[in-house]
């Protein structure tokens, strides 16, 4: 084999049975060994059943020393791709200033759209590369990035370029989302019907030229209603491209029950959903993004209730909602950290919340998990234990990172 993975205190492969208890699904081996060839894992099992042919004078082995390994992890929310700096809004939050009246002063995504359309698209690549290198040492494989801060066409097809240009060099994978409803543009206040009509049209011609991954929008009183957001999910419908949503951040506003009735894939944040709206993601089928280190940093009570969601039968992803604004944050271990703290979850369903599930979120139900034949994206850690990564609150235990069967950390 090109590369084998030893001394490991369990493998958590993620790939037990779905539906019942989160630890099950963990489907942890004690002692296990992980075997590469060709970009796949080619051995999963007891490090005692590993053939004896499988370490050869070019095999690449990696001794876990007594740490765990897990599938490479999935940030299945984040807009990394950004100019400029709010720290002067943190520093008003630390006063008692809320998001929205922030915003409304001039303040917010506004004023990460004014640098973000000043940036080439070799700036927003060199800017976003320290983001995603910070989430690659801490065992992030697979990224999802949204456009929403160039909110006029030729900035949010530049935050595309750049975005392909991210997928293109990797190592990790990159999934694109178009997130034109993120804001209206400041220029268009009075005609916000204008540029959802322009977003609409963009619609049609990105899914044509399979320039994104996904569709979404801010279901927010300071940002986009129901109505339009139904507008964009038809246009999504009919072009194929899968729709998301930011719902229920900072208004209760029924956004989960919108999101289960427009079938899509996720509703994110969820901060102030009412029983109705879990009741709704369950018998959807939507899945719940929690972005719990935003709602800390943006002093956003409460934390969106993951006990609730997971109780009602709901699968619930986690993410670091990395962005200037909300969550300027690229810490894995403490959005994992907080939401079992402040969301209600077990250290195992946060775990599974940046693995299986968070790729779920993505539609790429191949990656999150260690099967037998599936890509080798995997993580050794320095603790024993998946426990130890909420539990050792944002510290990084990660010490190598296999993306594609290529050691990256």
């Amino acid at each position: 084999m090109e590369l084998v993975v030893r001394n490991a205190s369990e493998l958590v492969t993620c790939d037990g049975p779905a539906g019942g208890r989160a630890e099950d699904t963990l489907g942890r081996i004690h002692r296990g060994a992980v075997g590469v060839q060709g970009g796949r894992v080619t051995f999963l099992g007891p490090e005692a059943q590993l053939p004896p042919s499988a370490i050869g004078a070019s095999t690449r082995v990696i001794d876990a020393h007594g740490g765990f390994v897990g599938p490479g992890l999935v940030d299945c929310h984040t807009h990394v791709v950004f100019a400029g700096d709010r720290s002067d809004e943190f520093e008003l939050r630390c006063q008692g200033k809320s998001y929205l009246e922030i915003a409304a002063a001039g303040g917010g995504i506004a004023k990460t759209v004014a640098a973000t359309r000043s940036a080439s698209v070799d700036e927003l690549v060199r800017l976003a590369r320290p983001r995603l290198e910070r989430l690659l040492r801490q065992g992030v494989t697979t990224v999802e990035i949204k456009t929403g801060y160039g909110l006029d066409v030729e900035s949010e097809l530049r935050m595309l370029d750049a975005i392909a240009v991210l997928a293109r060099e990797g190592p990790q994978s990159v999934v694109a989302t178009f997130l034109g409803l993120h804001a209206v543009p400041k220029d268009l206040a009075e005609r916000r019907g204008e540029w959802v009509e322009t977003c609409l049209e963009l619609v049609d011609t990105l899914a044509k030229d399979r320039r994104c991954d996904f569709v979404d929008a801010f279901v927010e009183q300071s940002a986009f209603t129901h109505n339009e957001a139904r507008q964009l999910a038809g246009r999504a419908r009919t072009a194929g491209v899968p729709l998301r949503l930011h719902v229920d951040q900072l208004t209760p506003n029924g956004g989960a029950q919108l999101a289960a009735e427009l079938g899509a894939v996720t509703a994110d944040h969820l901060e102030q959903i009412a029983p109705e709206g879990i009741a709704a993601l369950a018998r959807a089928g939507t899945i719940a993004v929690l972005a719990p280190t935003s709602t800390l940093f943006a002093r956003a009570r409460p934390f969106a209730p993951g006990r609730a969601l997971r109780d009602a039968g709901v699968s619930v992803a986690l993410c670091t909602n990395c962005n200037p604004g909300s969550s300027n944050s690229e810490n894995v271990s403490l959005a994992m950290g907080l939401a079992c703290l402040e969301n209600g979850l077990t250290p195992a369903e946060a775990f599974l919340g940046f693995t299986r599930v968070g790729a779920l979120a993505l539609r790429r139900p191949d990656l999150g998990r260690l099967t037998l034949g599936g890509p080798a994206d995997l993580v050794v850690f320095a603790a024993e234990s998946y426990r130890a990564l909420p539990y050792h609150l944002g510290m990084n235990e990660a010490v190598h990172v296999v993306k594609a069967g290529r050691l990256v950390v």
